[in-house]
């Protein structure tokens, strides 16, 4: 074994392999280097934060209270120098420029050392003091004009901007959005300068926005739109009049356009946006916008005498956004504005038409926005269509439910003179919205074959349209049957016709709904029909009972039989086959009783 083992050492020598032998005696007999001395182990995790917790004391809190302490003494000794009159108004507006001016330079300085928030909020203090030194001199000391005022603020504002831009900073740009609105309310002389102010605030916007295209700071509109918004409410309220109707309706359109302009992009997910701050663009703006587009101009028009062009404002409005849905824009973007433009026309129906018009509006465009919905499901696969369908598809429901409680409320037809039995404006509106109901179920059903189930379900609108249908149909008749017996109402046989006529009309109706149900193998239609024979039997048993002659209480009582005993035999000879879909029942050795089950 020796021989054979040195041969193969050997052989793998010649060629070249490298073997891992074991260490040789000599190797092993070489004694271990000495150990190295254990020093004695200081712990270093009290002293480090000890030394980093007083360097933050001595570097920057101590630094940051000195400097406020060194604002507070020169604040103190301008007031003192004030009040014994060290220094005139020229030198107080002059110290105030300086002192602005010096901070902000100075912020730089913390800025570049990598005090970010820091050197921000001495930006602000300098800024603030900037602003309130050109106000005094200004309303205070009157010692430049307004023109001159306004311009050097909105320089401090511009270089507040422009410092936010290069620096990224968005907390900059929160600082000179705030001196911007300011600047009005400081130069404030209680005068009406609508094309002035007005102005001045489209500038601003123009300028927030551009920043927001350039910059992910979709906040900056949570500042700017509702400072907007507030100074045009303050001025209507003092200062509107109808002889500026064109002016302010200019401006108006002006503020819109310009905050349209945020929504307005081809991109679903912003890049660099947070949810929250793309949902700003993308869902508060446009609402926001859309409602003080549609107040304002109803304030307007209200205002001046104009309330016939409301509609036609709607109907605008309605147009316009539709015209916005071809921009490019995100999906939820494109969701909201098509809504809008809905509602817009929806409004507009109540505020043209009247009585039953407003009945027949909501129920057309109930039928036309189901349509719209289901062609757009079909034909396109689009992720924006796919959104903007089922959009459709709740403000349809919301159409049609308007015009069905539009319809069952008596309000519409309060007043009117009296009509003849079913050849009446309210029996054809009736008609109608059946024919909407219809056709509403119809285009629903084609589409529930679709794989979609967002909510609310083609089926949920199948539902909802056949029940309406019905109530619709058996509310209408029942109305013209009473209308028919109206003019006899003294009479005491005729009430005892009329009472006969309604029951029988809800058995026949009931019969031809389980009739229906029974062809299209529809429970949920037999169902409706068994609740409205469960109604019909009641009525006759608890009020034709009690009401009814002798004569016709045999009428209602043999019909209600008739007619249950037809139905009970249509489901006893078991025509949709409801014994076939049971399972098969264990066999017992117990004796049947002979008895159905």
């Amino acid at each position: 074994m020796s021989g054979r083992v040195a041969a193969i050492e050997r052989h793998l020598t010649a060629s070249g392999a490298v073997v891992q032998d074991q260490p040789s005696r000599e190797a092993a007999q070489v004694p271990p280097p000495p150990p190295k001395p254990v020093l004695e182990q200081v712990p270093q995790l009290s002293s480090k934060p000890a030394s980093s917790l007083e360097k933050r004391i001595g570097s920057q809190i101590f630094n940051r209270i000195g400097i406020i302490a060194l604002l507070i003494a020169a604040a103190l000794f301008l007031k003192h120098a004030m009040d014994n009159h060290w220094i005139g108004p020229l030198g107080r507006v002059l110290i105030g420029l300086v002192a602005g001016s010096a901070i902000v330079l100075w912020s730089e300085r913390f800025r570049r050392k990598g005090f970010d928030v820091f050197s921000y909020s001495l930006k602000a203090i300098g800024s603030g003091v900037l602003y309130l030194a050109l106000w005094a001199a200004f309303q205070v000391f009157h010692l430049m004009p307004a023109g001159v005022a306004l311009a050097a603020m909105v320089l401090v504002t511009a270089w507040n901007a422009l410092m936010a831009w290069s620096q990224s900073s968005e907390l900059l740009a929160i600082y000179a959005l705030a001196g911007a609105f300011a600047t009005p309310l400081l130069l404030a002389t209680g005068g009406n300068h609508e094309t002035f102010l007005f102005t001045y605030i489209l500038v601003i916007d123009i300028a927030t926005v551009a920043l927001v295209r350039l910059k992910p700071w979709q906040r900056l509109l949570l500042g700017a739109f509702p400072a907007t918004i507030a100074f045009f409410v303050g001025w209507y309220v003092q200062f509107n009049s109808s002889t500026e109707l064109a002016v302010t309706s200019l401006f108006v359109a002006l503020f819109f356009v310009i905050f349209i302009v945020p929504s307005i992009d081809e991109r679903d997910e912003r890049k660099g946006h947070s949810q929250g701050s793309a949902a700003i663009a993308s869902i508060f703006l446009p609402l926001a916008n859309a409602v003080f587009l549609a107040l304002a101009f109803y304030s307007l028009l209200e205002d001046s005498g104009h309330h016939a062009l409301l509609p036609w404002m709607a109907v605008l409005f309605g147009a316009l956004y539709l015209g916005l849905m071809r921009l490019p824009q995100a999906r939820v973007t494109f969701a909201v504005h098509l809504s809008l433009a809905v509602v817009f026309l929806t409004i507009a129906i109540p505020l043209k038409a009247s009585g039953n018009w407003i009945t027949v509006g909501w129920f057309a465009e109930g039928v036309a926005l189901l349509w719209i919905a289901a062609r757009m499901m079909t034909s396109t696969t689009e992720s924006t269509a796919i959104s903007s369908h089922r959009v459709l598809r709740v403000l349809a429901l919301c159409a049609l439910l308007l015009g069905f409680f539009s319809l069952s409320s008596p309000l519409v037809w309060l007043g009117q003179p009296g009509q003849t039995a079913f050849l009446n404006l309210r029996f054809a509106t009736s008609l109608f919205g059946i024919a909407a109901l219809a056709a509403s179920t119809w285009i629903a059903l084609r589409a529930s074959t679709s794989s979609d189930v967002a909510s609310p379900s083609w089926r949920t609108i199948v539902g909802f349209s056949i029940i309406a249908l019905n109530l619709v149909a058996i509310s209408a008749c029942v109305h013209e049957i009473d209308t028919a017996f109206h003019p006899v109402y003294g009479n005491v046989e005729a009430v005892l016709q009329r009472s006969l006529i309604i029951s029988g009309f809800l058995m026949l109706y009931g019969a031809a709904l389980l009739a229906v149900g029974f062809w299209k193998r529809s429970a949920f239609i037999r169902w409706q029909a068994i609740i409205l024979l469960v109604f019909t039997i009641g009525k006759t048993f608890i009020y034709d009972l009690r009401d009814l002659s002798q004569g016709y209480r045999v009428i209602s009582f043999l019909g209600l039989g008739v007619l249950l005993m037809v139905v009970s035999f249509a489901y006893q000879k078991d025509w949709l086959a409801f014994r076939a879909s049971e399972p098969e029942q264990p066999h017992s050795s117990e004796p049947t009783t002979g008895v159905d089950q």
